[in-house]
């Protein structure tokens, strides 16, 4: 039996936190906020099993409680699942450590899971439109539908309808008029769905479940209005596919966390309803695919199911950082594009014929009146304009807009001398810098492009009486976006741990109006992968209303979303590649391509693996559908390569990943040729890594194999990586961080431990583990070994003092674990993540009792604790495959 459970649980004499912040040793709160659930798994029956008991019951859950109830485990069932060919399993609390090794080890048992919590997605911008006026409101709302090709589709008459998704969320506000506006029925927009929760679930508070899935906190109404929101409202937009049915299933109350029991249960209940996609904006950084919720997408995708997941809104945290239950295998990952349009603001001019000007600000400058405008420099080309305190023949400024050339200063040191004249509106204009946001302080100031700067100062160098106004409302225009259809900032990194394509998709999710609980204003424009999922789901749908619903055009959807993809840059310069996979996937979903494809790749992703375990050699084939012959030629496009360790540092580059151009080299054979209509053709593709890269920062290069004919393009996409991941350092044992070295052991006053020491575990003298993560590890454990052990650790050097009254070894029965005799474990985390350097900084574990992970009191004595991580791609039985350190002594002289 593989267990994927914690040794350790969490109650009262042991706990766990991380935290997100360099803090002195003395200041940590110790506290459990791990994303795991103290004393609760989920565990897995193996249906198949001979278990002894199973004769005698009709279910085999029944024969496994009656196994454990053999045992003497003492346990409370908290949730059962049954799903045949899916998942049968029940959610557990064990409040007694020793009894997990017994659940374990019981027949019949496949594994058991920590249970994981995951917040409700924080998203990266909300604002709540006011109206068909709202400066934020993009002139273009279907923008979003025109960059994928859905618009298309709804002009061919595809809108999704004969679909079924389920969305597992915040819930929905089904009386929104652009969402049936009517109770929840089957000739509703929402044919149905559960509350799993209630209003006051919190992710640590018991849920209470009832039939009404009314969102009370507003994110998963606009994630229902982003998939199937109804035509003809003030706003002019509409969901991908508006054809569609939905079921709403409400995992969140109107805040907090969600827990995976009840994730599983939502995720088998969208299966047993018959959903034809299920949509899952939401998930935490977790690397692997382990966890249950993502063991459950995972087989309802392998059976038919298109399972949508968001990718993750952790882009500032750098490489290696999936997300799960995103993390499933089969499921599909979903990075997020910008939006192409942003409304900007227009000023009027008045005293000549000419456009408005355009200036770089979501809402109006709060200006009245009409204000004549005033040049600090009649030179368009003066470098340091306002650098310096303006001359002394300068008017009062007050009552004009004064305009302004960028450079050679800040922005504020130029607005400080406007100001010393009076100057309380300015617009500046640029240089060539670029036109964007800028940081003008308190200041009612603006950027302009260098054009309109010009044409203003020329006029005013004329003596043409040019004035400006500021409309309030009605000024906001349609502005092509400078990060539009780049892949927003803030999505997800990859590649998972296991080196898996995460994400796989990418889809718009930043800037995206949609629907609001009628409570909160109806509409808004928000962003975040959270955004970009439930476009895939809606595209989805109009995949299988057009294509059939079966679970093979299901199961073909993630391929045929990838290889008509639109490949995404990293930048509009022309000298920068290709974005890398690892953030933007195979690129861009286009619906209106992907409907109508006429040649199917397979398979769509190509791993080429670390180093050490480098494939180069490939194979893939290209299927003709079409009615005629058609001729392919195949060409590489490399992407960025990205530096996703930074140099010098065994430490993630944080985002944005550094990308360099250094790139695979493959021979692709046959490089062209023409496939009649129903025949395949195989072609081979042989890899050669890049060079000139330093194995030690762990480069991911990435790219495609573009399949062209005349009138299509496809690609098959790559991925590999420089270095071994077994090489990868996962324990951080540098000063970095915090700076005192870790992993280390704070005493009772919350001081480094440095020498022996000894506790007594009365009034709070305990010792705490603190360690961090800069890699995910398959297996983290801490163990209690002898003072005197033999054993080098990999990661420090130890010091042999022992305490002074403590002269002896304990005796007793002790173990060993991966060759090494230990005489107890401490804990055990399997499948875990690396800490972020933004967030979740590191993990203190505290022992407040003298009590093993299996229940017995630690007797006294002199110890050490040894912390050992696994390699990723190690051999857990073998100890050189791990990292170790070594504490210094440990002194147990319990006095409880």
């Amino acid at each position: 039996m593989k267990s994927f459970a914690l040794l350790a649980l969490l109650p009262a004499f042991l706990s766990a936190t991380s935290a997100s912040a360099a803090v002195s040793p003395s200041s940590i709160k110790k506290v459990n906020t791990l994303p795991t659930v103290a004393n609760k798994f989920i565990l897995e029956v193996d249906t198949l099993a001979n278990i002894p008991t199973k004769r005698s019951f009709k279910r085999s859950l029944d024969a496994v409680y009656a196994s454990l109830t053999e045992r003497a485990v003492q346990y409370e069932v908290r949730k059962e699942f049954e799903v045949d060919g899916v998942f049968v399993g029940a959610s557990l609390t064990i409040n007694d450590a020793k009894d997990v090794a017994a659940v374990e080890n019981t027949p019949g048992i496949k594994a058991v899971r920590p249970i994981r919590s995951f917040k409700i997605p924080v998203l990266k911008e909300k604002h709540v439109l006011t109206g068909p006026n709202d400066p934020k409101l993009p002139p273009t709302t279907l923008s979003t539908h025109i960059m994928t090709g859905v618009d298309k589709l709804h002009a061919e008459g595809n809108n999704g309808k004969g679909i079924k998704i389920g969305i597992l969320d915040t819930g929905i506000d089904y009386n929104h008029p652009n969402l049936g506006g009517a109770a929840i029925g089957s000739n509703s927009l929402v044919i149905g769905g559960y509350d799993f929760v209630g209003d006051d679930y919190s992710g640590s508070s018991e849920p209470i479940p009832d039939p009404d899935p009314m969102d009370c906190n507003g994110h998963g109404t606009h994630v229902a209005g982003i998939i199937a929101a109804l035509p003809g409202n003030d706003f002019n937009m509409s969901g991908v596919a508006y054809g569609a049915k939905l079921n709403a299933y409400r995992v969140f109350g109107c805040s907090g966390s969600v827990t995976e029991e009840v994730l599983v249960d939502a995720l088998l209940k969208g299966y047993r309803d018959g959903n034809d996609i299920l949509n899952l904006s939401l998930g935490g950084a977790d690397g692997w695919a382990a966890s249950s919720s993502a063991v459950v997408a995972d087989r309802l995708a392998d059976r038919g199911m298109i399972v949508a997941i968001a990718a993750g809104n952790d882009g500032d945290e750098g490489s290696w950082y999936s997300s799960s239950p995103g993390n499933a295998y089969d499921a599909i990952s979903v990075a997020s594009v910008d939006n192409v349009v942003i409304p900007l603001q227009n000023a009027t001019v008045h005293g000549v014929t000419h456009d408005p000007i355009t200036y770089y600000e979501t809402f109006p400058l709060p200006v009245e009146g009409v204000l004549p405008v005033y040049a600090t420099s009649k030179d368009t080309t003066v470098p340091d304009d306002a650098c310096y305190p303006l001359p002394d023949d300068t008017p009062d400024l007050s009552s004009y807009v004064v305009v302004v050339r960028r450079g050679s200063c800040n922005f504020v040191v130029k607005l400080m001398n406007i100001a010393a004249k009076g100057g309380k509106v300015t617009l500046i204009y640029d240089n060539g810098s670029g036109f964007a946001p800028i940081s003008v302080g308190s200041y009612t100031a603006s950027l302009i492009q260098a054009a309109s700067g010009e044409f203003l100062v020329k006029q005013f160098a004329a003596g043409v009486p040019i004035s400006l106004s500021f409309p309030q409302s009605g000024g906001s225009t349609n502005y092509p976006n400078p990060a539009g259809g780049l892949v927003s900032s803030f999505s997800t990194y990859g590649p998972s741990n296991d080196f898996h394509f995460k994400p796989a998709v990418a889809a718009p999710g930043g800037g995206i109006v949609s629907t609001m609980p009628l409570a909160q204003g109806g509409f808004a424009v928000l962003s975040g992968t959270s955004m970009a999922t439930p476009f895939v789901a809606g595209v989805s749908a109009l995949l299988l209303s057009a294509k059939g619903k079966s679970p093979a055009v299901a199961k073909a959807a993630r391929s045929l979303f990838e290889t008509t993809a639109t490949k995404l840059p990293s930048s509009y310069s022309d000298n920068d590649p290709l974005q890398t996979l690892t953030q933007a996937g195979a690129g861009l979903i286009q619906a209106y391509d992907a409907v109508h494809a006429t040649t199917i790749i397979s398979p769509s992703e190509l791993v080429l693996n670390d180093t050490a375990h480098f494939k180069g050699f490939h194979t893939f084939t290209v299927k003709n559908t079409g009615k005629t012959a058609k001729k392919y030629k195949l060409r590489h496009s490399p992407a960025g390569t990205a530096v996703t360790v930074r140099p010098g540092t065994i430490f993630p580059a944080l985002g944005p990943v550094p990308q360099v151009k250094n790139a695979a080299s493959v021979s692709i054979i046959p490089s062209s040729f023409t496939v009649r209509p129903g025949q395949t053709q195989v072609v081979v593709a042989n890899f050669r890594p890049p060079t000139g890269l330093d194995a030690k920062t762990f480069p991911v290069y990435s790219g495609f194999i573009d399949v062209v004919s005349e009138s299509e393009n496809y690609h098959v996409s790559y991925l590999g990586l420089v270095g071994s991941l077994k090489d990868k350092q996962i324990v951080d044992n540098t000063d970095a961080y915090f700076g005192f070295p870790v992993p280390a052991i704070l005493d009772a006053e919350g001081e480094i431990q440095t020498g022996a020491t000894n506790y007594t575990f009365a009034d709070g003298d305990w010792p705490s583990f603190i360690w961090r993560l800069t890699f995910g590890t398959p297996a983290l454990r801490i163990d209690l070994v002898d003072a005197n052990i033999n054993l080098k650790p990999t990661l420090n050097s130890r010091a042999l003092h022992l305490p002074p009254f403590f002269t002896f070894r304990p005796g007793g029965k002790g173990g060993s674990f991966a060759k090494v005799k230990t005489i107890g474990p401490l804990a055990s985390f399997d499948y875990i993540t690396r800490q972020g350097e933004l967030d979740d900084g590191y993990n203190l574990l505290n022992l407040e009792t003298p009590v093993f992970a299996n229940g017995t009191t630690i007797p006294d004595g002199s110890y050490r604790v040894l912390i050992r991580a696994l390699r990723v791609t190690g051999d857990a039985s073998r100890q050189e495959d791990y990292e170790s350190w070594l504490s210094p002594i440990v002194g147990i002289q319990n006095k409880l």
